[in-house]
């Protein structure tokens, strides 16, 4: 539990003070549950089970989000496709969720996106049919948020082919017939796990990143603990519960428990989603798209200054550490939107390329024949999830969406609790993650704010879309440094104030944590990071004690990481852009 003279917010910062704290607690304690794995669904496995007043550590072997929940598009949707699949319920669950989080939960990480469904020009009769089609889904979308209660977002409506264009200018007039535009959420992936990291961390929970489990302890066939390497030291957790929450290295947890991987109870397939960065220039539009694809959907949606493109949906079976995309995956998805734009973009309007995998349950899926790869049956699998307790005491949470991460934590806590006795209902669907509480207000207020520290609005307002009510603390960096008020080097959309603030608040320790998923520089910059490594090292140089040797060894490896998927973005397929990683 929260030291009681704590503040919450000061009690979430996950400082490397904290961290030392967080490492003797490991030493010491036993906890009722033990989580392993620093994505969304682990994260929220904390908050979930800390807000229900259990003991809780959470271990990650290397950062917050480093895997799937960094990678997405970006999006908290129902899933307007799975309707077409007949996926009611999960379409259901999922807008349930969204109209959560964008009302309640973290109203200042998800906001309302417009999204347009595109008419293609075609026969009077096709025409006629395939807004009727795409109407009757968008409209049963927008029903089954409304039966949630908790909408969160405006209502769809039809457009004629000039509104469309007026409202999307880059669409080819000559390929539009008219559109429907309807709403989702958007979300920065990568802020809402650290959000959920320092609200577990705010109830009390040991949050610990860099610190990978290396087996299971047990006591015959009941698992007691958890084994996990921090640096060059061993430590044994004890604990009477454990969660893995590990997403696409479920299937590792065989390793684990020296078991083999059919006795879990169930198999996780993974499945490959590149995503493109392309400047907010290259295409004119103030709403997003998604288009139909021979195997799954292609969204186009504004982010900020740029454009965010995806996904493919291929089947991976290399290193799942480190996903690549390749010269292939990147002409595709240019491929499929060349069709609909007045003027097709090109490798050169490129800024960034990132690919993640999906967990997938590897359940029976549905054969179709796609021109993009060899096995395209991922894109059939299920985005449902499961809760399985394959050794007494372990229970692992897989699959699911991205958007559903509170159900699943929610799902696996109360699997936990059969064995932990009296432990009260999950109150997250009523809790405010850190940052929510008070946001509109603030906003309202943020003249007043932007004054009183003497910063441009647009500050303030750039610094309450990321923290919400956060954004004193690092504003208050700023008065006590104005020089942290300037931008980051070669990155003009975020201040130096931001760096400093992701290393004594929200636990980043190396270059890669900060460049990447605190501020999403790698993805944003044509130059990918290269032109702010050095600024941004110099900034985490003080707080993180490093030397002059381990700040330039820091910007040398983040230099290597950039040059090598460069590398890797140039070559045919997943094998050769593989070997030429670093």
């Amino acid at each position: 539990m929260r030291d009681p003279d704590r503040s919450r917010y000061a009690a979430s910062e996950l400082s490397p003070a904290r961290r030392a704290a967080d490492l003797e607690r490991l030493r010491t304690e036993k906890f009722d549950v033990v989580i392993i794995g620093g994505g969304v669904t682990g994260a929220g496995a904390a908050v979930d089970a800390a807000a229900r007043g259990l003991s809780v550590a959470l271990v990650e072997a290397r950062d917050l989000a480093i895997g799937t929940s960094s990678r997405s598009s970006k999006l908290i949707h129902g899933g307007l496709r799975y309707l077409e699949q007949l996926e009611f319920g999960l379409v259901h669950e999922a807008l349930k969720e969204r109209g959560l989080l964008a009302t309640k939960l973290a109203p200042h990480l998800v906001r309302p996106v417009p999204i347009l469904v595109p008419l293609l020009k075609q026969s009077v009769p096709r025409r006629i049919f395939h807004r009727a089609y795409y109407g009757l889904g968008v409209a049963v979308y927008d029903a089954f948020a409304s039966v949630t209660g908790q909408r969160g977002m405006p209502l769809h409506r039809h457009l004629s082919r000039t509104a469309a264009r007026r409202l999307f200018p880059s669409l080819r007039e000559d390929a539009v017939a008219g559109a429907i535009r309807y709403y989702d959420g958007q979300v920065d992936d990568a802020r809402l796990v650290v959000t959920l990291a320092r609200t577990a961390a705010s109830m009390g929970a040991c949050v610990l990143t860099g610190a990978p489990a290396v087996a299971l302890i047990r006591d015959a066939r009941e698992v007691t603990g958890v084994r996990v390497r921090a640096g060059q030291e061993i430590i044994d957790v004890a604990a009477r519960t454990v969660i893995a929450a590990t997403g696409v290295w479920s299937d590792s947890v065989s390793a684990l428990l020296g078991e083999p991987a059919e006795h879990l109870g169930l198999r996780v397939r993974a499945s490959k989603g590149v995503h493109l960065v392309v400047p907010r220039s290259a295409i004119s539009g103030e709403a997003g798209l998604i288009l139909r694809t021979p195997s799954s959907v292609l969204f186009v949606i504004p982010w900020g200054g740029h454009w965010i493109i995806g996904t493919t949906d291929t089947d991976w079976k290399l290193d799942r550490d480190e996903p690549v995309a390749t010269a292939r995956d990147v002409e595709y998805l240019l491929e499929q939107l060349a069709p609909v734009l007045d003027r097709p973009l090109t490798m050169a309007d490129i800024e960034g390329v990132y690919a993640g995998l999906r967990p997938l349950l590897a359940v029976e899926a549905r054969t179709r024949r796609a021109p993009h790869t060899v096995d395209e049956t991922t894109s059939a699998l299920s985005r449902t999830h499961a809760v399985v307790e394959p050794m007494l005491g372990l229970m692992l949470v897989a699959g699911g969406k991205y958007t559903t991460y509170r159900v699943m934590a929610a799902d696996v806590v109360d699997r936990a609790a059969r064995r932990l006795g009296s432990v009260p209902a999950s109150p997250t669907a009523e809790l405010p993650l850190l940052g929510a509480d008070g946001y509109h207000a603030q906003w309202n207020q943020r003249a007043e704010l932007a004054r009183r520290h003497g910063v441009p609005v647009g500050v303030v307002e750039h610094l309450l879309e990321r923290y919400g009510t956060l954004t004193p603390a690092v504003l208050g960096l700023i008065d006590s440094d104005p020089a942290l008020g300037r931008p980051l080097a070669g990155a003009p959309e975020y201040l130096a104030a931001e760096v400093v603030y992701a290393v004594t608040a929200e636990g980043a320790r190396h270059l890669d944590d900060v460049l990447y998923r605190r501020l999403r520089v790698a993805i944003e910059t044509t130059h990918r990071g290269v032109d702010s490594a050095a600024h941004a090292a110099s900034l985490m140089a003080g707080p993180l004690g490093w030397s002059d040797a381990e700040r330039d060894a820091q910007v040398q490896s983040y230099l290597a990481r950039i040059e090598g998927e460069r590398r890797s973005q140039k070559m045919p397929d997943d094998e050769s852009a593989v070997a030429v990683r670093p």
